[in-house]
């Protein structure tokens, strides 16, 4: 049997952002099979003491900046480390992701978890945007108003509501957190080591 790997993030993360298409190709290259976990960050942070940007101290602000830009170069990924649209809702977002691996599949949700997370880090558009929303899943081949739709049902919120809580249950208190196998990878920075626990 294939493993598995729980994958949790925020659609407004920028290390999801970061990390995401390199998560993806991995698990790929190892028959590691994904379980697509878009969460509410904001209750997360609330059970693990995390707090949201603007309340964070100045020189944690200004330290994220710079790390922002160093991990986009290093890696080749355009980010623009003040986003436009940026701080933004990712409730919709998050919730569209959840509705496309409903009705398409976790491989169709992971392609428009990454075009949302790069129309917010690369081309400066407004996630938290419905019409944005719907043009973001256009291009991924996808019925953006079905989805917007299906987003807004009950089945959409309780799968996106477990997440959250199995985000909690598991010890998550950031973006991306990958669990594989029972072992947490906190960040896109511990891709590495997440790949060496994948080839055991």
């Amino acid at each position: 049997m294939s493993k598995v790997c729980q994958y949790f993030f925020a659609a407004h993360s920028p290390w999801a952002y970061l990390g995401h298409e390199r998560f993806v190709a991995l698990a790929q290259k190892h028959g590691v099979q994904v379980e697509l976990k878009p969460c509410d960050l904001s209750k997360v942070f609330g059970v693990s003491g995390g707090l949201p940007l603007a309340k964070r101290a100045p020189q944690r602000q200004a330290y994220r900046l710079l790390e922002l830009a160093r991990w986009s170069e290093y890696l080749g990924i355009p980010l623009k480390t003040q986003p436009q649209f940026f701080p933004v809702s990712p409730e919709l977002a998050n919730k569209m992701i959840v509705a496309a691996r409903i009705s398409h599949g976790t491989d169709v949700a992971l392609t428009l978890a990454g075009a949302i997370m790069r129309a917010l880090w690369a081309e400066d558009r407004n996630i938290g945007d419905e019409a944005t929303l719907v043009q973001i899943a256009g291009g991924c081949e996808l019925d953006g108003k079905a989805l917007v739709k299906s987003a807004e049902t009950a089945s959409a919120q309780a799968e996106y509501d477990r997440n959250t809580d199995d985000a909690n249950a598991a010890s998550v208190f950031g973006s991306p957190w990958y669990v594989l196998e029972g072992e947490s990878f906190w960040g896109q920075d511990r891709l590495d080591f997440l790949e060496r626990a994948m080839q055991k």
